[in-house]
């Protein structure tokens, strides 16, 4: 399940559950949109890979036990700020690539 991280892992913007501007790699490493297009280019500091959308937890519970009041975002965030320089050399090696064939 995934955890659903309370912020952008760069610039620790408030990224609730129900959030459309939170992004997520792979491996769940989460960055506000604004992160994800201007500072990171597409491309995950962490793992290389590529972002989409994270899902919406639903807050409603429309089948028993399933809901965000049931399973509950992550509470602690993960703040890992991104060095601007290192990752632009790091992206510039991939960014070119799409995101499947990283």
């Amino acid at each position: 399940m995934l955890e659903i991280r309370p912020t952008c892992e760069n610039c620790n913007k408030n990224l609730p559950a129900n959030s459309l501007e939170a992004c997520i790699c792979s491996y769940e490493c989460t960055f506000c949109r604004a992160c994800v297009e201007g500072v990171l280019r597409g491309v995950c500091p962490n793992c290389g890979g590529g972002f989409v959308n994270r899902p919406v937890r639903p807050k409603t519970e429309w089948r028993k036990g399933v809901s965000v009041m049931r399973q509950l975002p992550h509470a602690d965030p993960v703040l890992k700020p991104v060095d601007v320089v290192e990752h632009k050399v790091f992206s510039a090696k991939i960014s070119t690539i799409s995101p499947e064939n990283r």
